[in-house]
């Protein structure tokens, strides 16, 4: 049961985490230990009623807790961790509206003009997607320790660049909408006719690329 709903569920979860956190990076590991805990759980109480929510709610108690720990060496994570911690009560239902709103907001930060391109298809691979950084370097012929430093920086440009974990504004997303829709095609093109390979195609990639678009729409 935890595995289906890791497949159905785990990229909504870890957007809504991304918003509610801050930080990439924290928000996969909170990920992690929540369906950590659902393993451990789920068995004796149950599968929640809305197992989307349990997740997020656990996933951030989980990351303060952590930033707590980590707060005993390194004093900035102190105020973050009050912060995240102010007011928390456990989550309630996480509608569907209120997480497709955050999958659009990783999309477009992931797809950010600000990343170089080959950056934007790998980052939106992996956290929107979810394809393991093996996966995406095999679609794309690239050493996985490549691929892998490629995403880490993504991510740290993202978060020293300041960019807003946000849905552009009217003004700004017709531009920002192009950038989005050029990673689209590649995703798409590559798994349609593979630039390399053995296979002359890879669906899963075009399966992705739908999923995207499908998002968008």
């Amino acid at each position: 049961m935890v595995d289906a709903v890791y497949r159905a569920e785990s990229r909504r979860v870890l957007a809504t985490l991304i918003r509610l956190l801050g930080d990439f990076d924290l928000a996969e590991e909170a990920l992690h230990d929540a369906f950590t805990a659902a393993v451990e759980r789920w068995p004796d109480d149950g599968v929640p009623a809305n197992p989307r929510a349990w997740l997020v709610s656990t996933g951030r108690f989980k990351a303060i807790d952590q930033l707590r720990r980590r707060a005993r060496f390194d004093a900035s994570l102190a105020s973050l961790a009050d912060r995240l911690g102010d007011g928390v009560t456990p989550a309630p239902d996480v509608d569907d509206d209120a997480v497709e709103d955050d999958r659009l907001r990783l999309i477009f930060t992931c797809c950010h003009p600000a990343l170089p391109p080959d950056a934007r298809v790998a980052l939106t691979l992996r956290e929107v997607c979810g394809l393991t950084t093996e996966e995406i370097a095999r679609a794309f012929l690239t050493a996985p320790p490549t691929l892998a430093q490629r995403i880490v920086r993504a991510k740290g440009k993202i978060r020293d660049a300041g960019i807003p974990y946000q849905v552009p504004g009217r003004t700004d997303l017709p531009e920002r909408l192009d950038t989005v829709l050029q990673v689209v095609y590649l995703v798409f093109n590559e798994g349609y006719s593979a630039s390399a390979g053995a296979a002359v195609t890879r669906p899963d990639l075009s399966a992705e690329a739908i999923r995207l678009g499908r998002l968008l729409v």
